[in-house]
């Protein structure tokens, strides 16, 4: 692995050789919320600088590390997916990446904060077993120009079966935007919608609550809430809770 290898993630197009003081001086006003956030959530957070080319921020978290320290990663910078991301899933992320900043380009400047691109793929973990993980990148940060300085990427274990699964979506918008891999091309569609039902039991589920519990907490009975577990899971194409949590987490229906 080389210099060359590294930067082929950061795209030409995005390329950010300085920062004004008044664009420096926003990033002040995230980074203490954000440490306080990943000591409340499961999931695994860090911050991309691409003035930098590297990490600013890496939660303590070993889902995303790998073994290794969040310092050491913090230091590693995207050497670190050439380390334990495995060689096909490497190029999949380098097609994401082109792919990535090509749907940016489309968006209005004033816009561009509100999208987040959702991808899977494998990652080697401690024990040197590959895991399939999700992760989410939103902009956080943008220069004058439109161009994204600092990224937030959050990491889950994927609800799917393999690699890949690149999906844009827009905050407040019911449309998810597939990328087809064979075709190379963004394609749009409806996001699934939940009954109010469905998606109340889904929260409960995702709050620890049984099957009984819910039962008594939406005054219905325990096959009721059974009979809408079933119509959830077929409408998601899941096969349990856990799966169904996390495809709706994945993609953004709780």
């Amino acid at each position: 692995m080389n210099k060359d290898d590294v930067n082929s993630f950061f795209d030409h197009r995005n390329i950010i050789n300085d920062i004004s003081q008044e664009e420096s001086q926003q990033k002040f006003s995230y980074l203490d919320s954000l440490k306080a956030f990943a000591r409340a959530t499961y999931t695994s957070i860090y911050v991309i600088d691409y003035m930098k080319q590297g990490f600013e921020y890496v939660s303590d978290n070993p889902l995303f590390l790998s073994g290794n320290t969040p310092e050491q990663v913090l230091d590693m910078g995207y050497a670190f997916y050439f380390k334990n991301v495995p060689e096909k899933d490497l190029q999949l992320l380098l097609k994401i990446n082109d792919a990535g900043f090509s749907f940016y380009e489309t968006i209005p400047l004033e816009n561009r904060l509100e999208y987040t691109i959702s991808y899977d793929f494998h990652l080697i973990n401690k024990e040197g077993k590959k895991i399939l993980i999700n992760q989410k990148l939103t902009p956080l940060l943008l220069n004058k120009e439109g161009k994204i300085w600092k990224a937030i990427c959050l990491i889950s274990l994927s609800s799917e079966k393999q690699a890949g699964n690149i999906k844009i979506y827009r905050n407040g918008e019911n449309k998810v935007y597939h990328y087809s891999l064979e075709r190379g091309i963004w394609e749009a569609e409806q996001k699934v919608t939940l009954s109010k039902r469905e998606l109340e039991i889904l929260q409960l589920c995702a709050r620890g609550f049984t099957i009984n519990e819910i039962a008594e907490t939406i005054f219905v009975s325990p096959d009721t809430v059974k009979f809408h577990r079933r119509k959830l899971f077929e409408r998601l194409e899941v096969g349990s809770i856990t799966e169904a949590i996390a495809y709706a987490v994945n993609n953004k229906l709780i």
